[in-house]
């Protein structure tokens, strides 16, 4: 996705109904957290039954799988935190060109306005005399 990728270490547990849990309040979606609460259609306690791979997998491939997505789904927050960021400074930057340019138009109307008095006072002068 172009953007940097970090990685967590992540703690897996068992409560007492055999489902896994993460520890340190790492955020899962939805879809992780539906595999995750899937039994092992033998109930082995080695063995986690995932429906999104369709295959029986031990339970350090789970947790391995669950960290992948993780480390995903971090680098893809990330990348999109970034793309926000870029947009925000070539905002900021257009924002800062515009004031400049309006400043500018503001300087030259008011040139052009002191002109245009000068012009009139002269004439009125001229008229004068």
């Amino acid at each position: 996705m172009g953007g940097t990728s970090s990685t967590r270490r992540v703690t897996f547990e068992a409560d007492e109904n055999e489902n896994i849990t993460v520890v340190k309040g790492i955020r899962l979606s939805e879809n992780v957290i539906d595999r995750m609460k899937e039994t092992s259609p033998s109930g082995s306690k080695s063995q986690r039954y995932s429906g999104a791979y369709g295959a029986a997998v031990s339970d350090e491939e789970l947790k391995r799988r669950v960290a992948e997505e993780l480390a995903l789904e971090q680098a893809k927050k990330e990348s999109e935190h970034q793309k926000r960021l870029k947009q925000s400074k070539e905002l900021d930057r257009e924002r800062a060109l515009a004031n400049e340019q309006l400043t500018r138009a503001i300087l030259r109307e008011r040139i052009s306005s002191e002109e245009d008095r000068t012009k009139a006072k002269h004439l009125v002068s001229v008229r004068l005399q």
